[in-house]
């Protein structure tokens, strides 16, 4: 049977590193205010005179995450995209990236699933892997969310969270009987939640897309109700948790380490309290990053094998909620 393998991870984060103080001459907030609603101490944001997009910041991740692999751009099958700040509006930043790699022809999928994007395409790739439609997948996650950020007090719910980054990983297919690779995947979505995290340019209106009434009300400017937020990743993280660990046959015991999206540490602690999961088998660089959205699990991923903090056999639990509502987890086991 053909088993989904990571072979290689990778990070890359833009060099301006803002601090909360830093934040702090811009708006009314301060360092203690944002840690203690967030858990963020700092974050990257690309410097605001440079011409980066999205996809720069995937290219440096993606050419590292290959060369760990060894494998050349034209040695690829898939290119999997997952981000919510594409390049440009049309068309999605996968087949700039697949350009940009010198991948030629290779096809390039875009994942607009925001904070579950990443989710998304690890099961996606091993769809693709276990159908024998493709052996050699590369899957990023990345964003360039300052660019869509207003530095004042009115937008400091948005401003202070968000950040830019990108991470990668090389997926392979391996021909083996062994219970090894994506054990496990479970995802759900409810619209009825679409309008408490978004960013609207809304083009159901009559007019040009961004006319008076869209400038007027900053609608194309994030936004999130914080509290509703919280209250929905509270609850479904734990009951997703468990639908994982029940799909695959496991305990909680079994699993060696969670990695959840990295939105708000306080939402991380809730669902590690609510989980009864000590604090050394859930990982979190929120502090360090900030919410790079799509890239968040990916970077967390890339630290943690950095750091030695995984072996081979041990259990991952990716899990995350965001936008949409969509929320969702993937079980791994390192081979």
């Amino acid at each position: 049977m053909n088993r989904s393998i990571i072979k290689s991870t990778s990070r890359y984060v833009p060099d301006r590193h803002v601090t909360n103080h830093e934040l702090s001459e811009l708006m009314d907030t301060s360092d203690e205010w944002i840690r203690q609603r967030t858990g963020i101490e700092a974050r990257y944001w690309v410097n605001a005179g440079d011409d980066l997009g999205t996809s720069d910041l995937a290219l440096e991740a993606s050419t590292i995450a290959l060369e760990r692999a060894g494998w050349a751009p034209t040695d690829l099958d898939l290119i999997v995209f997952a981000t919510m700040t594409s390049d440009v509006y049309v068309p999605g930043s996968g087949v700039i990236l697949q350009h940009k790699l010198g991948a030629e022809k290779v096809p390039a999928l875009d994942i607009r699933q925001q904070c579950t994007g990443f989710l998304h395409g690890l099961e996606l790739c091993d769809a693709y892997i276990k159908s024998g439609k493709a052996r050699k997948i590369l899957l990023v996650g990345a964003e360039t969310q300052s660019r869509f950020l207003e530095l004042n007090t009115q937008n400091r719910d948005t401003a202070v969270i968000f950040a830019d980054g990108a991470g990668a990983v090389c997926i392979e297919a391996e021909e083996t009987d062994e219970e090894t690779g994506i054990l496990a995947s479970v995802f759900h979505a409810d619209g009825q939640y679409a309008d408490v995290l978004r960013v609207g340019v809304p083009a159901r209106k009559s007019g040009p897309v961004m006319n008076a009434e869209v400038q007027a009300k900053q609608e194309y400017l994030p936004y999130m109700d914080g509290k509703a937020v919280f209250k929905l990743a509270v609850t479904r993280l734990p009951t997703v948790a468990r639908e994982l660990l029940e799909k695959a046959g496991m305990q909680l015991e079994d699993i060696d380490m969670v990695v959840p999206h990295q939105a708000n540490l306080r939402i991380n602690e809730a669902f590690r309290e609510r989980m009864n999961l000590p604090e050394d088998r859930i990982f979190n660089n929120i502090q360090r990053y900030g919410n790079t959205t799509g890239a968040t699990i990916p970077i967390a991923l890339d630290e943690l094998m950095e750091k030695g903090m995984l072996k081979s056999g041990d259990n991952v639990m990716f899990i995350g909620l965001g936008a949409g509502l969509t929320w969702g987890g993937v079980i791994y086991r390192l081979p």
